[in-house]
């Protein structure tokens, strides 16, 4: 009896093995298509090649993650993960492509949580990037379609899983930006900043938010640097004098338009806006005067320069009254009738152009073209 019972355990221990045998064989053979992978990789070998490989490699797990036994092996998850995470990247069925990525994802998340020992950390690493890959090139998909929710989402996760790619982290910010999550979208303009990125756009970015909460001061602080880094950058440049104006800081916005000016020769607006400093606040008339001209050699034609070159002309006209000196004052009105005449050919509707032609030419006594021009005031 006791032999009887002796010779039933040895089988069933036999048994036992078998099974677990054959269990394991199943995550073995997985594992072979994984090294084979490897191989194929490193030989550049034509994805139907790999994805071949693959398809033995699933099959495979795919049996262990049923068994009882082996479901519960992190192993088993590691493997199914990495390959199809790299299916999904490979397959040019984007149907197929889809499927996969969503088995690595859920594959992924068991491997993690049974991996206690951390004995399949390389390859649920390599999984993670793969599947961050394609999260990163779904999010590129959905931000040239204007999704930029979607697109946020995907961009977030992989950034924060890349915090130095600065291009990612600025793409996540333009996405915060798009969706007026301001303060998410300084955070990730900031670590794009701070891990390297000069682009000038970037500096931009980051200042109009700050300016939009009335932070003028960082505001000013990001374009100061963002010139620092691209020295005399045009658009950082006109950002940051127009900022500098809002704000009155008028001695600053001076001094960057005269190094502006050094680069930049052929910058109307920038000519106006030295000359138009000059004019009210340095009330420095001839140098406003020399700004406008400056502006008005580079366009002929340009409006705003000519209606303020005619005001320094009346100031001046005004200035040589006091004095009574009746030549200058003269030939100040002049040139300021001849400036207003041109600036109202080219904006007949300004109100203003046509208020100070009425009154050089009531200085001048000629009624009659008083008379034409009140009458187009009346039509405004």
């Amino acid at each position: 009896m006791m032999r009887r019972i002796f010779i039933f355990l040895l089988l069933a221990q036999i048994t036992y093995n078998l099974s677990v045998f054959a269990q394991g064989s199943q995550v073995k053979i997985a594992n072979n298509s994984l090294a084979k992978l490897q191989k194929s990789i490193a030989e550049k070998a034509d994805t139907k090649k790999q994805l071949t490989i693959i398809g033995e490699g699933v099959k495979a797990i795919e049996l262990a993650e049923k068994d009882r036994k082996t479901k519960n092996w992190p192993e088993t998850w590691a493997i199914k993960a990495y390959l199809c995470s790299y299916t999904a990247l490979i397959d040019d069925n984007e149907a197929n492509a889809d499927k996969y990525f969503k088995f690595a994802q859920e594959a992924w998340e068991k491997a993690v949580k049974l991996d206690k020992f951390q004995s399949n950390t390389e390859l649920i690493n390599a999984s993670n990037h793969n599947i961050n890959v394609k999260k990163q090139r779904r999010a590129t998909e959905f931000f040239a379609q204007n999704d930029f929710a979607s697109a946020y989402e995907l961009f977030k996760t992989v950034s924060d899983y890349l915090p130095k790619d600065t291009a990612l982290a600025v793409n996540t910010g333009i996405c915060a930006q798009n969706l007026q999550q301001y303060n998410e979208a300084l955070n990730y303009f900031i670590r794009a900043k701070e891990n390297g990125a000069k682009n000038a756009a970037l500096f931009q970015n980051i200042s109009t938010i700050y300016a939009s909460k009335f932070e003028n001061d960082l505001a000013v602080k990001y374009l100061e640097e963002g010139l620092y880094v691209n020295p005399y950058h045009p658009l950082l440049t006109n950002d940051y004098i127009n900022l500098l104006l809002d704000t009155e800081q008028y001695e600053k916005a001076t001094k960057a338009i005269e190094n502006s000016l050094k680069t930049d020769k052929r910058s109307k607006l920038l000519y106006f806006l030295y000359g138009y400093l000059q004019q009210n606040e340095a009330k420095n008339i001839g140098t406003a005067e020399l700004a406008y001209q400056k502006a008005l050699e580079v366009d002929y034609n340009y409006f705003d320069a000519l209606y303020q070159l005619a005001l320094t002309y009346i100031e001046s006209a005004n200035q040589a009254l006091a004095k009574k000196d009746t030549q200058k004052f003269t030939a100040f009105v002049n040139r300021a009738e001849y400036t207003l005449l041109r600036a109202h050919d080219i904006n007949i509707n300004h109100r203003n152009t046509v208020r100070l032609l009425i009154d050089i030419y009531t200085r001048k006594n000629r009624l009659d073209k008083v008379q034409e021009l009140k009458r187009k005031l009346n039509e405004f």
